[in-house]
């Protein structure tokens, strides 16, 4: 009787099937960028400041006229002593603006010519170069370097969850 027990309990426990949710993912990513080109340029404008004491003005100093494709253009000022023998100080200033600039056309992403304006900031493109970037079936990651002004970032990752 001990020896049926035992072998009815055997084959209960053997017989019952294991319980258990797998689950496997894999993910698997490559990002290649290249750099555009960038500029930001803003127009600086003309100024003229006189300032002074004993003097007097005669004539008074101008801009001339904006036109497109051309600076402003500055006559200066016609002073005289008020006092002789006095003492007497003199200061003019004149910044010449940006010319107004002509427009700029993009072709294929492209600006052929960018404007120089008094402040300027240009930043080159990328180059792709030999830029590229493979994932094999079995999760092996390939990344060629390109130029400069490029990036390449590859990952694999794989999760294993036994419940």
């Amino acid at each position: 009787m001990k020896r049926f027990l035992f072998v009815s309990c055997l084959t209960f426990f053997a017989a019952s099937p294991a319980s258990a949710d797998i689950t496997h993912k894999i993910q698997s990513s490559i990002s290649l960028t290249v750099d555009g080109a960038a500029s930001q340029a803003t127009r600086i404008g003309s100024t003229v400041s006189v300032s002074g004491s004993n003097v007097t003005l005669g004539t008074a100093p101008s801009l001339g006229a904006l036109t497109p494709g051309s600076a402003v253009g500055y006559t200066p000022g016609v002073y005289s002593v008020t006092t002789s023998g006095d003492a007497f100080s003199y200061s003019e200033s004149f910044i010449e603006g940006d010319a107004t600039p002509s427009a700029t056309t993009v072709s294929s992403g492209v600006i052929g010519s960018l404007p120089m304006l008094g402040n300027t900031t240009t930043t080159s493109g990328g180059v792709a170069g030999a830029l590229a970037g493979t994932i094999a079936t079995d999760g092996a990651l390939t990344i060629t370097a390109g130029g400069a002004g490029t990036s390449a970032i590859g990952q694999v990752i794989q999760e294993l969850t036994v419940k």
